[in-house]
């Protein structure tokens, strides 16, 4: 059997606050989580995309900013041990 690895990493259990669900559509959802999956880390500054970057080589926690097509401003976080990656709106940190 031949197994394939799409990504740069685990994304474990995907899941999202209410929040991103009442005002995040799933195609910007599903966008988003691509290319945070990628190591595409959206809208975030230099700092964070380099801190993200060694995250992925060290298996640290990764944040990931982006903007919906509506301007809703959200996060996508994965979890140091990749158990779980949560959509959430910033404010619901």
């Amino acid at each position: 059997m031949t197994h394939f690895f799409i990504g740069k990493f685990l994304l474990g259990q995907v899941v999202a606050t209410p929040g991103v669900m009442d005002e995040v559509g799933e195609k910007d959802r599903i966008s988003a989580l691509t290319r945070h999956h990628n190591g595409d880390w959206g809208e975030v500054c230099t700092e964070d995309w380099a801190s993200n970057d060694e995250a992925l080589e060290n298996g640290f926690r990764l944040l990931s900013t982006y903007t919906s097509a509506d301007g809703v401003k959200f996060w996508i976080i994965t979890e140091h041990d990749r158990s779980v990656t949560t959509f959430l709106l910033p404010e619901e940190y």
